[in-house]
């Protein structure tokens, strides 16, 4: 298998360098890319849409096939983890336990065969064997910053069709959020917020309404992702709809990023296991 593999990588890499010559050079101004379809999206991308960031309408709007399937491989990077790293095991098995005490901060160390606290116990929570030092200030830190950073994260995406951002860039901030979670504190306390499912589930609701939306312009009888036949649902004309619908196609790929980023996270820090994380 990896002969066959290794057999095929060689081929398509021999196959793109033979071709490469017929691309053209970098910066040409007279390649077709320079020649026809600069100039068409730099004279008409705003009037078509009336959106002032120009690289949101090529994404989201006249290439929005290509960034579909970029979310589309997204989520394929997701579930390629989750099954490949994923593991049926409930949790770290065998070797010594630690709990922290709340209302002191000691850190209590608790061997293979010893009785543990209960799940839900109040005064003592699991923390990692791979522990970092207790830091109030670092988590105090974090706990203040994650907040804003999620309301940035928002304003990135409600803003990314006037000025730089998008949804990338958004689920990317958001998805951070809660992984410096993670960092911060534990495993555990990320999870306690967002779940693996839940991650999973935003990931594929998130590339669901991207498609959703070009499958809904198809089946009201436009091209599919053409948004200009939404104008009646979305109460304005058919610039406004695309502008609209921009935004919409965002919304999935922030969601879709976010939770992806997170699910990988978890399957990757935890090996599998996500019962301890880094």
């Amino acid at each position: 298998m990896k002969k066959l593999a290794l057999i095929l990588c060689v081929f398509a890499g021999g196959i793109l360098l033979i071709n490469a010559h017929y691309l053209p050079m970098w910066g040409d101004p007279e390649s077709p890319a320079s020649a026809h379809l600069s100039p068409f999206f730099i004279e008409n991308a705003y009037a078509h849409t009336n959106a002032p960031n120009m690289v949101a309408v090529v994404l989201a709007d006249y290439r929005s096939y290509d960034t579909m399937f970029e979310a589309a491989v997204v989520l394929a990077a997701g579930l390629a983890c989750f099954f490949l790293l994923r593991s049926r095991g409930k949790g770290r098995k065998g070797g010594p336990h630690y709990y922290r005490h709340i209302p002191t901060g000691a850190t209590i160390r608790i061997d293979e065969k010893g009785k543990l606290p209960r799940e839900d116990s109040k005064a003592f929570r699991p923390i990692d064997a791979l522990w970092t030092p207790y830091d109030p200030i670092i988590r105090t830190t974090c706990r203040c910053l994650i907040p804003f950073l999620q309301i940035y994260s928002l304003y990135v995406l409600a803003h990314g069709h006037y000025s730089p951002g998008g949804g990338f860039q958004a689920g990317v901030v958001l998805g951070a959020t809660i992984i410096l979670l993670a960092i911060s504190h534990n495993l555990k306390t990320s999870i306690q917020r967002m779940s693996e499912r839940t991650a999973a589930l935003w990931s594929i609701i998130g590339v669901a309404i991207f498609a959703g939306t070009g499958l809904i312009c198809l089946l009201l009888g436009m091209d599919y992702l053409n948004y200009e036949i939404l104008a009646p649902f979305l109460l304005s004309d058919a610039v406004m709809a695309r502008s609209h619908s921009i935004l919409i196609v965002e919304i999935g790929v922030t969601m879709a990023v976010m939770a992806v980023m997170v699910w990988i996270y978890y399957n990757l820090s935890s090996a599998g296991q996500q019962d301890e994380g880094l």
